[in-house]
């Protein structure tokens, strides 16, 4: 059976398994697993995907990220070829390291997100290499008990989930990650539906349903348009909107008019950089606290219901999924 045609939009997660080819080792020693997380490190901020989790094992990894709007396949693209000269030109090899094409597994992340987290960051563990996840040096797990890391992970928005003081997130999440050790590799996390979902039938219905109308939800709106929309809603004068400065009010809304950008147009995150002024990774950092606040503030996500339908009276749709 041919395999299906990678769905990519803003803001979709995925699980991503790549084994080295023919079960060869990929990583041999110390300075191989350092090399890859600086490759990632590398591409994360040239990209502007967000990291979950990883593992990296001697002849496979695991990823979980969400990626922006570059798509997973040319993250993935570069970061394996580069990886890939790396070790053949150490080693003295040459042709594939990798097993042909990498999985991809799009998930539902309201259902999944932690626990992958959890089945990643417990790979080592299965594999009976350590006796605890905080044993194995080469997943992101120490990052969410406070440890330093040599590449950013997406933990705070993880442990939020966990409680809102931060010691004692972490402490829930280490149990929630330690009550994981009584199982063994979980299938369900590998029965996908239609070959690349991992999802309800609500999600993979939704996902469907955008990628054959390809217009579900994207409109012709500019960010000015959005900003003046904006301004009078929430009472922020439009100049502060605009200031480079970091005054609070007008950095919450940047959040709000780029979370709108995005979820209304499907503006490039660095198009709405460009457009504030700012570095793309800070103002992703102002929509992702937006995403929470909407999450925890019933009456905050009302407000920007009705903000929602003022900017859609009367706007065209534009495309909005790709296949990649």
């Amino acid at each position: 059976m041919a395999r299906k045609p990678r769905v990519h939009f803003p803001g979709a997660l995925y699980h991503v398994i790549a084994r080295g080819n023919q079960r060869q080792s990929v990583f041999l020693d110390r300075a191989d697993f350092q090399t890859y997380l600086a490759y990632l490190s590398e591409y994360q901020g040239k990209f502007s995907f967000h990291l979950y989790a990883y593992a990296l094992m001697e002849n496979h990894l695991h990823l979980l990220l969400r990626v922006e709007e570059v798509p997973l396949a040319k993250v993935m693209q570069v970061l394996q070829f580069r990886y890939t000269q790396y070790f053949n030109r150490r080693y003295g090899k040459e042709g594939h390291l990798f097993q042909g094409r990498y999985k991809a597994i799009l998930c539902d992340q309201e259902l999944y997100l932690l626990e992958l987290v959890r089945y990643i960051h417990l790979n080592p563990v299965r594999a009976g290499m350590v006796k605890t996840p905080e044993a194995y040096p080469w997943t992101g797990h120490l990052a969410y008990l406070g440890g330093d890391r040599e590449i950013r992970i997406e933990k705070d928005s993880v442990l939020r989930r966990f409680g809102n003081r931060k010691a004692a997130a972490r402490r829930r999440y280490e149990e929630f990650v330690l009550e994981g050790l009584r199982w063994g590799h979980q299938g369900e996390f590998y029965r996908v539906k239609d070959q690349r979902y991992l999802g309800e039938d609500g999600f993979v219905e939704e996902v469907e349903k955008r990628k054959e109308d390809r217009e579900a939800d994207y409109l012709d709106v500019s960010l000015e348009e959005i900003s003046t929309k904006v301004s009078e809603a929430i009472g922020v004068p439009f100049a502060l909107i605009h200031s480079l400065t970091r005054e609070r009010r007008g950095a919450f809304c940047r959040g709000l008019v780029g979370y709108l950008g995005r979820k209304l147009g499907g503006l490039p995150l660095k198009e709405i950089a460009r457009y504030f002024q700012r570095e793309p990774m800070a103002l992703s950092l102002g929509i992702r606290k937006v995403e929470d606040l909407l999450r925890r503030d019933q009456e905050m996500a009302q407000r920007l219901e009705m903000l929602e339908k003022e900017l859609r009276k009367g706007r065209r749709k534009k495309y909005f999924i790709t296949i990649a």
